[in-house]
């Protein structure tokens, strides 16, 4: 190697002639490598070639390759090197191979960044027919190739061989491909992942993996396993809506025949679901053609589950199959529905009446849907009454106020009238859908008798029910209206054996002051409220203290100092220790709303009574009472 020092480079000599081992380990390297990059490096570094065979030599003049010039540099004095010149990879055992491809960082600190992005990284785009473990190495090299191409501003040249090799055969090659994409993608800058890399993931995406990927499912809608069908029903919406239109019709309609036809009705009531989310892909007409002689059929399947499927998403096909093809098909097959022979198909399908109806005109709904919610009203499953309860209300809009008073008003009057709880709350509960359409004096006469009956029911959860409801009725019927009929049925219920309905009372009170202000408050609860503190039994005392302590910030200062506190401090006398601690409660609660005056001279002497009574629970009450009158006293 001494002989040819005349033919190196200034610093490869200066480099050679201090550190013999270092230009041996070199040598060493380039002989590893293959002829063709061995021809690029000795060809930029103007180094004579070595060939495996060590004694040989070439003379400095290399010849130019032939086929297929790659230019390597701008410059007329660089030579133009073929880096893919008459021998190739191939021609070398598979071990030279890999020993050639695990050098290329050496390769490229040889070549520079620069050539290393403009030479090496296409030549390694262009050759990559090579055998796996080959092609495996240069994906792994890649991952960690981005210093040699100038850093994270050019990772995206390293793109392209990676691209390449992840559409190779063989799955190793592809996972190491996708490995190293990953590495360099967290590396790079957003504006290169929007530029280069995004399209890179969809051009990876093509027809081609696409058409294995619809293979694939259309064998998992036919495996041996029913779990694995079942899989495949379920998610065959969410796969149609990432495919192509052009393959709906084909193979994806296919594997949508398979599974309705499946023998496990696991299967195929999954199959149901896909209905919609296909008749929402398809056109109207596809949608006519392929999905509704499907469903027409499941309506009437064997089995009751496939049967409730249809029942709970047949409202969903009915837009997509357009207003001739439900009148004709969907609407018999829901009445169908309605009146089937299991009582879960028919709670389904009376549960979605309102939605089905929405979709009809009024005059088919009631031609055909209305005799069919007559006879659920009175069908001998309460489940069946209480799901056509809960969505009955919302057909008054949607069949116009004469259907609603002539046809639904009697089937309402059934209903609240039903012997099961949940069937009478779920009419009360929508009672304000109603009062839309036919205005407030009808509902009134018609309804509201029914309702002063329930606040009585024997039932507690339903009284709880109509005490909830009460405020938005009062707001809907007017004071005046509200004063004749209800108000007598809000002071009774402050005397309930239930403390759920006395504690509701009390917020009932308190949501009627702030509706009708604090002088009707002051006028028709207020007095009744006080009346009723002398009751003899402990609990409703309590429920009276609860009430004033809720309806002292809406009525203000002033009527609470005249009328609610003198009532608060006598009760502090009271021989029950449980009142005495709640009065305790409530004055701390009224502290904030009264001036400091009064709670110097009314409120903190009552406190520092209770203070000392022999109860341990009034004494800590009361001290917690006391702490908030020195508290506001510090902040005033």
């Amino acid at each position: 190697m001494i002989g040819y020092y005349d033919r190196l480079p200034i610093e490869m000599a200066e480099r050679a002639a201090n550190n013999w081992a270092t230009a041996r380990s070199f040598r060493a390297s380039l002989c590893a490598l293959s002829v063709p990059l061995r021809h690029a490096i000795l060809c930029c570094l103007r180094i004579p070639f070595l060939h495996r065979n060590e004694s040989q030599r070439v003379p400095p003049t290399l010849p130019r390759p032939s086929p297929k010039p790659i230019q390597i540099a701008a410059s007329k004095r660089k030579r133009a090197i073929d880096l893919s010149g008459s021998s190739s990879f191939r021609e070398f055992n598979i071990q030279l191979r890999l020993n050639s491809i695990r050098k290329l960082s050496t390769i490229a600190r040889a070549l520079g960044e620069e050539r290393t992005r403009k030479e090496l990284i296409p030549f390694l785009s262009e050759n990559n027919d090579d055998d796996d473990e080959v092609l495996l190495a240069m994906a792994e090299e890649l991952g960690v190739f981005i210093p040699y191409v100038g850093g994270v501003g050019y990772a995206h040249v390293l793109l392209p061989p990676l691209e390449t090799l992840c559409t190779v055969e063989e799955t190793c090659v592809r996972d190491k491909a996708v490995e190293s994409l990953c590495r360099i993608g967290v590396q790079m800058k957003e504006s290169d992942l929007v530029g280069w890399f995004a399209p890179l993931v969809k051009r990876l995406a093509a027809d081609q993996l696409k058409a294995e990927l619809r293979s694939l499912y259309g064998q998992l809608c036919q495996d041996d396993m029913p779990m694995v069908r079942r899989a495949a029903a379920s998610n065959l919406g969410k796969f149609a809506a990432t495919v192509e239109p052009s393959h709906l019709k084909t193979d994806i309609m296919s594997m949508f025949e398979d599974l309705t036809q499946d023998d496990q009705d696991s299967v195929r009531l999954l199959a149901v679901e896909g209905c919609a989310a296909l008749g929402k892909l398809l056109e109207s007409q596809d949608c006519i053609a392929h999905i509704l002689p499907v469903i027409v059929n499941f309506s009437q399947d064997k089995s009751w589950r496939v049967r409730y499927m249809v029942a709970n998403q047949l409202y969903e096909l009915c837009e997509a199959v357009g207003p001739e093809a439900t009148r004709i098909d969907l609407v018999p097959a829901y009445v169908r529905l309605l009146r089937d022979n299991e009582a879960e198909v028919r709670i389904a399908a009376a549960g979605k009446v309102t939605k089905f109806c929405q979709i009809l005109s009024p005059e088919l709904a009631i031609q055909h849907i209305l005799p069919c919610i007559k006879e659920l009203s009175s069908d001998s499953s309460q489940h069946v009454r209480s799901a056509l309860a809960s969505v009955i209300m919302g057909m008054a809009p949607i069949l116009g106020k004469d259907a609603t008073i002539e046809q639904l008003l009697p089937i309402f009057l059934s209903l609240l009238k039903d012997e099961f709880p949940d069937v009478r709350l779920n009419i009360i509960s929508k009672l304000d859908q109603v009062n839309q359409v036919i205005g407030i004096d009808l509902l009134s006469q018609s309804l509201l008798p029914a309702i002063v009956e329930l606040a009585e029911d024997r039932h507690w959860r339903v009284r709880l029910a109509i005490i909830e409801y009460i405020p938005l009725l009062a707001s809907q019927l007017g004071v005046g209206f509200f004063d004749d009929k209800l108000g007598s049925l809000c002071m009774q219920w402050l005397e309930d054996k239930v403390f759920s309905i006395r504690e509701a009372a009390a917020n009932n009170l308190k949501c009627l002051a702030e509706e009708f202000g604090p002088e009707w408050a002051m006028q028709h609860i207020i007095p009744q409220v006080l009346e009723k503190i002398n009751n003899p039994h402990y609990l409703y005392r309590m429920t009276i203290l609860q009430a004033i302590s809720l309806l002292a910030p809406v009525m203000g200062a002033d009527i609470t100092c005249q009328k609610l506190l003198p009532v608060v401090i006598s009760l502090s006398k009271d021989r029950v220790p449980n009142i005495k601690f709640n009065v305790a409660k409530v004055l701390q609660s009224l502290v904030p709303i009264v001036d400091q005056s009064v709670v110097e001279a009314t409120i903190r002497p009552c406190l520092v009574e209770l203070s000392e009574d022999p109860d341990v629970d009034v004494r800590y009450f009361a001290g917690q009472a006391l702490q908030a009158c020195d508290q506001v006293m510090v902040s005033g």
